[in-house]
C-alpha cells in the first residue's frame, strides 16, 4: 500500500508569517495532528491542556495539545496540534484535512478539495425575517 506524504508549513496563529515546512504521513484515520513539540516550541505555540490518546495496541500515552496555524499551497486553516515526542512520527490527522478544505482520496492516495459547507437547513428568506402565519 502506498503511504501519502506531504510538505506542509506551520506557524503559530498569532505569527502566521514565521513558519517552517514538515513533511507529513497523511492519516485519515487519525483524529489529530502531530507535529515535533521542538518546532512547535521554536513557533512559540504553547501548550493549552495535557491529554490521553489511545494507540492501535491499546497502549494509552499522555501528549501536550495546542493550536496551530497550516498552510498547503493556498489553503490556510487553524487546527489542534499534538506535542510529538522523540518516537512520535509525524502525521497530519483528520481536523487538520477539514480545516484545510481537503480530503483524502482512500483510493488515489491524494489530496482533493472539501465542499467547504457552513451547515445545513434552508438559506434564509430574502428580505428580512418571515413571520409566521396567525
Amino acid at each position: 500500500m502506498a503511504l501519502t506524504q506531504v510538505e506542509i508549513e506551520i506557524a503559530n496563529p498569532s505569527r502566521p508569517a514565521k513558519t517552517e515546512k514538515l513533511v507529513f504521513l497523511v492519516d485519515s484515520g487519525a483524529i489529530y495532528t502531530v507535529a515535533p513539540a521542538r518546532v512547535l516550541s521554536r513557533l512559540g505555540i504553547r501548550s493549552l491542556a495535557r491529554e490521553e490518546f489511545l494507540l492501535a495496541d491499546g497502549t494509552k500515552i499522555v501528549r501536550r495539545k495546542g493550536g496551530a496555524l497550516f498552510k498547503y499551497g493556498a489553503r490556510i486553516g487553524v487546527s489542534d496540534v499534538i506535542f510529538g515526542e522523540a518516537d512520535d512520527g509525524q502525521l497530519l490527522g483528520a481536523l487538520t484535512l477539514e480545516a484545510l478544505g481537503l480530503s483524502l482520496d482512500p483510493l488515489k492516495r491524494e489530496l482533493n478539495p472539501l465542499p467547504m459547507i457552513l451547515g445545513g437547513g434552508r438559506p434564509p428568506h430574502q428580505g428580512g425575517e418571515r413571520r409566521a402565519a396567525r
